[in-house]
């Protein structure tokens, strides 16, 4: 079954799947278009050649083909014969074969490896949902031309607001005088599983309350209008955005009074209902339709008292007869909240759909209809798919706690659409199987694909316009090239993700499962001539040597334990990071991996080995040897003697000007300053080496009698479980000390390492009391983070600690800048706390 107001998933989910998310716990009808942000398949190839079209291209190189996101095939981009006037009259254009929920599109210049120049500083959208009628893409406020690119490389997405169904979509490039211009796309959104392609209803009406007036029209309808009644388009009714109790406030930011509802005056309307005409692509059986509508009483809007439908099978076939009745019982609607209302339809064949929704008081106020519908496409599955043991599930009933209207109709029809119900739950159970078995299989081909020193990592990404930048300097990572199919924010890929894993952007780095199930160094897949690439092998340490002290943490593939190694001048294989006094055990920490871990987590595991092996710095734990000629497979890194730097910290307070009042511990400022710098040290070579650490935090650095060192225990210890924010159950990110791109777009970079390093240092200075942004909810700093996007003033700072001077937070603040490329660099870090912040005290 699907949801006429559709339902997040990646273009290979089948409609049917709607129905068990539908019939699972919360039995939730409407889609949040928030998640549904999947790359539609232009820059992982999923889209076809013949599906991508041009009015003209210069030549067989910049043809239509080549303008795929982030890809370089041919001259590096679509470029259209010629030059593009201001008018725009080329275009660009995708053919996504069914109709599509668009959320924002991704446009980029043609770069060719640093030689191309051409790019669209805007341009224009028309779309389609038959390719007869092509519609102009307006924002809310009636503006029809869309900012581009800056330059030929970076990825500028565009949040689309209002969102569009549609099939086939065009790119117009503009420009403000006769130029040359080359463009490369991408398309993000989903399925539009319920195949709704236009209702027709009267124009909505404007209520006047004192001293405002509250316009109640349909603003975004993509259709005609005509004697008072708009047809042939979709607009808010289908939009997914539910309105609130209090209509004249609105969830979109500079709209008017009212725009969440669509709203009529019985007066006005001259009569006692509000018809409504639902068209769909195909004939569908329908079992719900939620209606959701405001019941503001006080100020004469109520829900309606009744709906009466009439169902059309065919365009061309005669209404049903008689109309299907469902009254709503009124007496339980006295709270004045808004509120869906659940109308059982009773399985009846439609492809056109009429409702007369009766007034209960002057006004009638709806924000979304949806239906919980299946096509008539599945209804031809063969019956011997069917496994008899689930004939005895019944079908999901209505969600819970929603008024439910009262079918005057005869019971057989209801019978009807259970046993119909039923069938088309025991195909879904199949397609399931299917469907599932059919993804593992593609994604065992695509992970065998990838080459032993290379993984990738997919994102996800937000709304409004987001930059991604694929050019490198010495301070930076090398390029991300991105393949868009959902999170960490971008969709189709390779590997292909299930579809709970928005996958949006794609970066070449190597991120290895390790102990810990998602291991903290990621680097580029370094080349030979790479410092450290020829680093000799690691000694091998006999087991007996280890002598077990404590259990420090674990992760989803192994653990990590706190060991000594009494003798350590016994073995002569050993290298030392430092000097040990005679007699004195060696403190260090044991990674185990299980024996029963997959074969991807040994690869990765000695991956592991083989990058911090490279990793030789006075401010980097080390690596000192290994136990991998039996399982379990054993990596040792020295261990510092004071644990790590937040549970050090969090024991003391801090050094008062006029000395010690108790016998707490004590830490000076200039104490912290030395930490802090030594930190930035680890962190500078890190950076020299384009190492991205991507979980910089006082937790993942261990403190010594006179050394700070970087390491990365914290993810496996269940004592910082509350730091990392679980995404439907998969990845653990450290969101709260995480860049605003990484929370949005997975784009991890050593400017992401940078905005860490402010929270690290934030911490540091607050002598670990509290958690950072400790008042605000994981969801609540995952909005933050699309504050920082947005960049409407309205984004939350972590406040200046009370020890901190202002110059030394404005180098925070400076590491928390939402352009990643004018945050300073590690270097810049160092020697400003070296030389500069022990002057600010």
């Amino acid at each position: 079954m699907a949801l006429t107001t559709l339902r997040v998933f990646p273009v290979a989910v089948v409609t049917i799947l709607a129905v068990l998310a539908s019939s699972a716990e919360e039995h939730e009808w409407h889609f949040d278009p928030a998640q549904c942000r999947y790359a539609l398949g232009m820059e992982d190839g999923t889209i076809p050649d013949s599906d991508i079209t041009a009015s003209s291209a210069w030549s067989d190189s910049t043809e239509a083909k080549h303008g795929r996101l982030s890809t370089g095939e041919g001259d590096g981009a679509w470029c259209p014969l010629g030059s593009v006037f201001p008018s725009g009259s080329e275009y660009l254009q995708i053919d996504l074969r069914r109709l599509h929920f668009l959320a924002l599109v991704g446009t980029q210049g043609r770069h060719a490896d640093g030689h191309g120049q051409e790019f669209a500083r805007s341009y224009r959208l028309r779309y389609s949902r038959d390719g007869e009628k092509w519609i102009t893409w307006k924002d809310r406020w009636g503006q029809d031309v869309v900012s581009g690119n800056e330059n030929t490389y970076d990825v500028v997405l565009k949040d689309l607001g209002p969102p569009i169904v549609a099939r086939m979509v065009r790119f117009y490039p503009l420009a403000d005088r006769v130029m040359s211009v080359c463009l490369r796309v991408e398309l993000y959104g989903c399925l539009w599983n319920d195949g709704l392609k236009a209702y027709t209803a009267p124009v909505g009406h404007v209520m006047q309350l004192p001293g405002m007036s509250v316009y109640l029209n349909d603003s975004t309808y993509d259709g005609s209008t005509e004697q008072g009644i708009q047809f042939g388009g979709l607009g808010q009714l289908c939009d997914g955005v539910l309105g609130g109790d209090d209509f004249t406030k609105t969830k979109e930011l500079r709209v008017w009074p009212g725009y969440d509802y669509l709203g009529w005056s019985r007066e006005a309307l001259g009569q006692g209902s509000v018809d409504i005409e639902f068209h769909f692509e195909k004939p569908r059986v329908f079992h719900h339709m939620q209606v959701h509508s405001n019941n503001r009483h006080t100020q004469g809007v109520r829900v309606f008292s009744k709906v009466e439908c009439l169902f059309k099978p065919g365009i061309l076939q005669p209404w049903s007869s008689p109309a299907l009745t469902l009254p709503v019982p009124l007496e339980d609607l006295k709270d004045p909240s808004s509120r869906p209302i659940s109308l059982p339809l009773g399985g009846r064949l439609a492809q056109i759909l009429r409702c007369k929704f009766y007034f209960a008081d002057r006004w009638l106020l709806i924000s979304e209809i949806s239906f919980l519908s299946v096509s008539t496409t599945f209804l031809l599955m063969p019956s011997s798919f069917v496994h008899p043991s689930l004939l005895q599930n019944p079908p999901p009933p209505p969600p819970a706690g929603l008024p439910v209207a009262k079918d005057d109709s005869s019971n057989t029809a209801i019978l009807i659409g259970c046993l119909v119900g039923i069938i088309l739950l025991l195909l879904a159970v199949i397609v399931v199987i299917l469907w599932r078995q059919y993804w593992k299989k593609l994604l065992g081909k695509a992970q065998g694909s990838l080459s032993s020193d290379e993984l990738r990592v997919h994102l996800s990404v937000p709304s409004d316009n987001v930059v991604i930048n694929n050019t490198h300097t010495q301070d930076e990572p090398p390029p991300y090239p991105g393949s868009p199919p959902y999170p960490s924010l971008s969709p189709p890929v390779s590997p292909p993700m299930p579809p709970s894993v928005p996958h949006y952007a794609e970066a070449d780095i190597v991120s290895l499962q390790g102990v810990s199930g998602n291991n903290t160094y990621a680097v580029p897949a370094l080349a030979s001539s790479s410092p450290g690439a020829d680093a000799a092998p690691l000694p091998e340490l006999p087991r007996q040597c280890l002598i077990f002290k404590e259990k420090l943490g674990e992760g989803q593939f192994g653990e990590v334990h706190l060991c000594e190694i009494e003798s350590p001048q016994d073995l002569p294989t050993l290298e030392f990071p430092f000097n040990v006094r005679k007699g004195r055990p060696l403190l260090v920490a044991v990674k185990i991996l299980r024996p029963d871990a997959s074969k991807n987590a040994r690869n990765d595991f000695l991956k592991e080995v083989k990058i911090l092996s490279r990793l030789k710095d006075p401010n980097i734990i080390r690596l000192l040897g290994v136990c991998v000629s039996s399982d379990p497979l054993c990596m040792v890194t020295e261990y510092m003697e004071c644990g790590d730097l937040n549970q050090y910290l969090s024991q003391r307070v801090l050094l008062d000007k006029t000395g010690p009042s108790h016998n707490t511990p004590t830490i000076s400022y200039p104490a912290l300053i030395s930490m802090a710098s030594q930190i930035a040290s680890g962190m500078k070579f890190l950076s020299s080496l384009n190492f991205v650490h991507r979980d910089l935090a006082t937790r993942n650095c261990l403190v010594g009698e006179r050394h700070i060192k970087i390491a990365d225990f914290g993810m496996s210890r269940n004592l910082y479980a509350g730091d990392y924010y679980r995404i439907q159950g998969r990845a653990v990110l450290p969101i709260r000390w995480m860049a605003w791109e990484c929370i949005l777009m997975g784009k991890f970079t050593t400017a992401s390492d940078v905005w860490a390093f402010g929270v690290t240092l934030w911490e540091m200075l607050s002598v670990c009391q509290e958690q950072p942004y400790s008042t605000l909810t994981d969801e609540q700093v995952i909005d933050n983070a699309g504050e920082f996007f947005r960049d409407q003033g309205r984004q939350v700072y972590l406040s200046r600690p009370a020890v901190c001077p202002q110059g030394l937070y404005e180098l925070m603040l400076s590491c928390w800048n939402r352009d990643c490329k004018v945050r300073p660099s590690f270097a810049y870090i160092h020697s400003f706390l070296t030389e500069d912040a022990m002057n600010m005290v």
